[in-house]
């Protein structure tokens, strides 16, 4: 199990190749990659994350360490990016694996459902015009954690 919390971009095809190589024992394999959209409106500039070093890692490792408990993972990769991020960049990446398909897809969207909802990320989007927004929780990101 690997949480990675860092400013640098991550190369998806490594991270993915080398997740697949190391699961030995897996039958399947998911992976997801969010990425940076503009707001509704069209206007962002940048989104700026903002998380507490230690307190972050800690949150994201217990939850990935619930997933492995939940679904018998046979291993879980989470890479979350802070700093200051356009559209189109990469935020995130959830891998998981499993004996079997329906454990992997499960596991990788509970954790999905976390980062988007629960995992201590703030976030503010810097429009065009200089105006700052800070990121408010949807009830629909809510809804579907309560399903796990």
């Amino acid at each position: 199990m690997r949480v990675l919390v860092q400013e640098a971009p991550f190369a998806f095809a490594a991270e993915a190749d080398a997740f697949a190589s190391a699961a030995s024992g897996a039958g399947a394999v998911v992976t997801f990659t969010g990425v940076v959209r503009d707001s509704d409106s069209g206007a962002m500039s940048v989104m700026e994350i903002e998380h507490y070093p230690g307190m972050t890692e800690k949150a994201l490792t217990q939850i990935a360490s619930e997933a492995v408990s939940r679904w018998e993972l046979a291993d879980v990769l989470v890479i979350h990016r802070h700093g200051r991020l356009v559209p189109g960049d990469q935020i995130m990446m959830v891998a998981t694996a499993a004996r079997h398909r329906v454990a992997a897809f499960e596991a990788a969207e509970f954790l999905m459902d976390y980062l988007k909802s629960r995992a201590p990320f703030w976030k503010k989007e810097i429009l065009k015009d200089g105006a700052a927004e800070w990121v408010a929780a949807k009830d629909a990101d809510e809804d579907a954690l309560d399903r796990w």
